[in-house]
This record gives C-alpha cells, sequence and structure tokens, in this order.
C-alpha cells in the first residue's frame, strides 16, 4: 500500500465526520437546579465570625469558633484553604435575593438575608454535600422572607382562599433566576437547567395559630402538589426540614407542625419522592451561642445552621439515588 494513501486515509475520516456532523464537541453537563425555600431560618441566621460580647456572647457558637475544636476540625476541613480563607466553590453556585440586593456567586460563606459576609443558612453545607456528589455544575434559588406562615403568606393555590402573596413572589423568584442564569453565571451560559428538587424550611409561624397547626399537614402537602405543578416535574424531590428549634423538648404547638411535617412527608402518594429531615438534635444551648435570645432562629448557633443544611442534603442525595460522599473541596 502507497504510505502516503495509509497515512492520509485517518485523516479523511475525521474530515468525513465532522462534515457529516458525527464529530462535534460534546455538549456541556446541565446545570443542576436546587429551590431552597422558607422562612427565616431557610433565609440564615448561623453567624460566622461576629464576637461582639454583648451581642454576640463573644463569639461562642460562631462558625469560626466550631471549627477551632480539634475535634471538629475534620468535619470543617472542606469550608477554607490551607491559609484559612473561605473557599469559594467554581461549581455550586447560589442566587438569592434579599431585602437589600440580589447575592450571587459561587458558594461560600454570607449568602443569607444580611448585608455582608457574617452569616451562613442551610444553603451553605448542603451545596458543599451537593456540590460532592455531582459532576455537574450546581445553582441554588433561595427564596425566603422572615415572619411568612404557610397557612396565609406562603399559601398555594390548592388550598382555596387567597393565594398567599410569597407563595406567588416565590415562583416569581425562581422563573427571574432561571431567565438570568446567563447573566447571573457566564460560566452556565448557554446549558439546560435541570431543576432537581425543592427544599422547605419554615413552621415557626404557622404554630401559634390554631388553624394554622391544623391546615399545615394538608396546606404543606398542597404546596408540593402546586410546587411540581409550576415546574411541570410531577416526580420533583422535595426534602422537609424539621421545626427542630429548642431541641427534642418543645410545647404542643410546637410538635404539632413537627408531627404535620413527618406526615406530610410520609404520605403513600409521595412515597420515594419526599423525605423529611430531621434537626432536634441539632439544637445548641442558648450560652454556647451568639444570639442568647434567638430561639427562633437556633440562638445564632451556626454549627445547627451546618447541620441543618448537611442533614437536608444528604436527605435530598437519597431521593436522587445518589450517596453522600466527602467534599471534593
Amino acid at each position: 500500500m502507497n504510505p502516503v494513501i495509509s497515512i492520509s486515509l485517518p485523516l479523511l475520516l475525521i474530515i468525513s465526520l465532522v462534515m457529516t456532523g458525527e464529530a462535534t464537541a460534546a455538549e456541556p453537563s446541565p446545570v443542576r437546579v436546587f429551590i431552597l425555600a422558607g422562612q427565616s431560618n431557610m433565609e440564615g441566621q448561623g453567624v460566622v465570625d461576629l464576637d461582639h460580647p454583648k451581642y454576640y456572647n463573644g463569639g461562642k457558637g460562631t462558625l469560626q469558633q466550631v471549627m477551632s475544636d480539634p475535634k471538629k476540625v475534620a468535619q470543617f476541613s472542606h469550608v477554607n484553604d490551607a491559609a484559612g480563607n473561605w473557599i469559594v466553590r467554581d461549581d455550586v453556585f447560589v442566587r438569592f435575593k434579599t431585602r437589600h440586593e440580589t447575592k450571587k456567586g459561587g458558594l461560600s460563606i454570607g449568602f443569607a438575608g444580611y448585608p455582608g459576609k457574617h452569616h451562613i443558612g442551610p444553603e451553605f453545607q448542603f451545596g458543599h454535600v451537593a456540590g460532592a456528589a455531582f459532576d455537574e455544575p450546581i445553582l441554588l434559588i433561595k427564596t425566603a422572607w422572615g415572619g411568612k406562615s404557610l397557612f396565609k403568606d406562603f399559601r398555594p393555590p390548592s388550598a382555596r382562599g387567597e393565594t398567599g402573596p410569597y407563595y406567588k413572589q416565590m415562583i416569581e423568584e425562581v422563573r427571574e433566576a432561571l431567565n438570568s442564569v446567563d447573566t447571573d453565571f457566564p460560566s452556565l451560559a448557554d446549558r439546560e437547567l435541570n431543576i432537581s428538587g425543592f427544599v422547605w424550611m419554615q413552621g415557626w409561624n404557622d404554630m401559634f395559630d390554631e388553624k394554622a397547626r391544623a391546615e399545615y399537614e394538608q396546606n404543606l402537602v398542597y404546596l408540593i402538589h402546586d410546587v411540581r405543578a409550576e415546574f411541570k416535574q410531577p416526580m420533583l424531590p422535595v426534602v422537609i426540614g424539621e421545626l427542630g428549634n429548642g431541641g427534642p423538648k418543645a410545647n404542643d404547638s410546637m410538635l404539632a407542625i413537627r408531627n404535620a411535617q413527618r406526615s406530610a412527608a410520609s404520605r403513600d402518594e409521595f412515597k420515594g419522592t419526599v423525605a423529611f429531615a430531621p434537626t432536634v438534635d441539632f439544637a445548641r444551648p442558648a450560652d454556647q451561642s451568639p444570639n442568647v435570645g434567638h430561639g427562633h432562629h437556633w440562638f445564632g448557633n451556626a454549627e445547627s445552621y451546618f447541620l441543618i443544611g448537611d442533614a437536608l442534603g444528604k436527605e435530598m442525595l437519597k431521593l436522587l439515588g445518589k450517596s453522600s460522599e466527602p467534599s471534593r473541596r
């Protein structure tokens, strides 16, 4: 065989494949989108580094203080680098429209409801858990407001009566975030967006109204169905975070909400697609926390919020058929 011809054949084959469209660049992987919704505990109240002796209890229970415990170093090793700087992930992104601004960027500290970078919410460790489990890039869309009930403010359409204004705003903010991905996160531009899960962290305000308590389970069921219908995903995985403030001991009103959350998640219609994430074990004493008077906010204890995010993330992975693995960071 003529050696010139033998060398040219592979080249001709490549040219032929390109011309016929059979040798094209691999399509970029889709973006996994998780919606994180609720009230102030989803906004995020975990204190990172504020240590004023009067207002923050001298820094007890802050993220920095918790991480300094030699027994917990390994647990938090993925959140900062060798120089002690906070890691900013380039594979997990967050968008949160607060009352002050729209926060957006790679996952790190600061995606809470306050200005600056001094707080975390459940998104922090949820994002690290998800980022360690998936090869695809991840977008967390947070939509949360303090002091809002499911009975009225987030009331879903299927519950009849007036649809809650914050249910409507939640949906609007998610759609706005989805439509803004190309400009907010250029590295994710032109990728398919795959809504992979919905996380609900709420319940405090409903606890104080008898009718709201009585309706909470059914309203939560309606919420799940309506969110799934909004995004045309009838089997969208959903994780419900327990109203675990204060730990195992609770009054009858709080227990009613906890039981309603657990019962909603365990309904036969949701088998394998909805999970309940217990959180009562993550409560820390007020005197070992930054905000000693804020029981409704887990006393601002960063470890509580870290562990809540961890539990929510791991329950979501189970629903998606993934195992939780050590962080890649």
